[in-house]
């Protein structure tokens, strides 16, 4: 299902179509790391819930957000970045160009309750970015977390 161009929705009051808008992040202990960045930097979650199967919190530092899974880190310093987070515009059209100049797209997009969807990039090296595109569906407060207005 392809969105025309007239359609698209434009966030944070740009017409820009890129925005690097998370890092990802594993955490052994979610409460304790969101804890830790509320006390240290005036983190604020934003949302709480289930993706793909796991615990995902989406929280705000200033004008910056972290995503945190509720999973073991692969390991240690670096390796506790799961991936970054594009949030795009136009994901069909990306994800087709993408697709015709040979990227490591390993999945098709996968597409998510209240609209929407997102697909897994390979980056030069081994960064992995997550490219999605929230829905239009999705509750008010995880569209305003996104650059969608109050």
């Amino acid at each position: 299902m392809t969105t025309p161009e007239n359609e698209w929705q434009y966030p944070y009051g740009t017409k820009q179509r890129y925005h690097l808008q998370h890092v990802h992040l594993f955490a052994s202990n979610v409460d304790a790391t969101i804890d830790f960045y509320r006390t240290w930097f005036d983190a604020e979650v934003m949302w709480d819930g289930d993706v793909a199967g796991a615990r995902n919190v989406f929280i705000k530092v200033g004008i910056g957000a972290l995503h945190l899974y509720d999973q073991l880190p692969r390991g240690e310093g670096k390796n506790a970045v799961h991936h970054l987070g594009m949030q795009v515009v136009g994901i069909d059209e990306l994800y087709d160009r993408m697709k015709v100049a040979g990227l490591h797209i390993p999945n098709p997009i996968r597409r998510l309750g209240g609209g929407g969807g997102y697909f897994m990039l390979g980056a030069p090296d081994g960064v992995v970015i997550e490219i999605f595109e929230p829905g239009k569906l999705r509750e008010p407060v995880v569209r305003s977390y996104y650059g969608f207005g109050g």
